[in-house]
């Protein structure tokens, strides 16, 4: 199963970061936080990425062209360009790196990976938040619900958007009202390929009508996850992020 990480936005919430560099690529320790979600995924055997690339993709593309020799250390000999690499790292992942443009909202980039998707479920996050979610749980959770979309569902406070869940259904998907249950969108998605028909253009918000409308017809399921989850919207978030790496106790490890 595919795994789409949107990883194209502006970050202008983490301005001090993303300056020089996207969100995705902003370190936890010495790897962008996009690594340790790709890293988390790959430890349930999830390991076909896409990334969807805008603001500054010729950075991420960058990063993972030259992987070996940035996460490795290596001989080279300067006559023959021949390049030998010493304890290289164990990833046996297949990353896509896709500009899915500049202006695009987050809809309208998954909308422009519909046929590399080519008609299979797909697991769907954002490269901005990290979490010890169960993938395994989450994706048994989404056969046996059999929903169109199933998101993962979490706790945090109530500055983000919230979703009414009636035991494992959403009922309504709202982006950022006032909390009533304490529900919020984690990212950490299931999809059928069929959501893709949901979204109109390029400028489609993918929190908006798609799901909006997916929650209408009873087709938008919730894997409740209680455990660990943050996203990296401002420098305390990832201060907090490196705090936890620091201190050898980051629960997504």
């Amino acid at each position: 199963m595919k795994v789409v990480i949107l990883a194209g936005g502006f970050g202008t919430r983490l301005a001090e970061l993303t300056g020089e560099i996207p969100k995705p690529m902003v370190p936890i320790g010495r790897k962008p936080i996009l690594w340790h979600i790709m890293n988390h995924y790959a430890k349930f055997g999830y390991e076909e990425f896409i990334l969807a690339l805008g603001y500054k993709a010729d950075i991420v593309k960058n990063y993972f062209l030259n992987y070996s020799s940035l996460n490795s250390d290596f001989t080279v000999s300067l006559k023959t360009g021949e390049t030998e690499f010493h304890n290289k790292g164990k990833e046996n992942w297949k990353v896509s790196l896709i500009d899915t443009g500049l202006n695009t909202m987050t809809g309208g980039r998954l909308g422009r990976l519909k046929e590399i998707l080519s008609g299979e479920t797909f697991m769907l996050t954002y490269g901005d938040g990290i979490s010890n979610v169960d993938i395994g749980a989450l994706i048994n959770c989404h056969k046996d619900n059999s929903k169109m979309v199933t998101v993962t569902t979490v706790r945090p406070g109530a500055r983000f958007g919230e979703l009414e869940i009636d035991d494992s259904v959403v009922k309504s998907f709202k982006e950022k009202p006032q909390t009533k249950q304490g529900w919020i969108n984690g990212g950490f998605f299931v999809m059928e390929p069929n959501f893709l028909d949901f979204i109109d253009s390029d400028q489609t918000i993918l929190e908006k009508e798609p799901l909006e409308r997916v929650a209408a017809k009873g087709q938008l399921n919730a894997y409740k996850h209680e455990g660990f989850w943050q996203c990296m919207d401002s420098v305390r978030d990832r201060n907090y992020l490196q705090d936890l790496w620091d201190e050898g106790n980051a629960p997504w490890t």
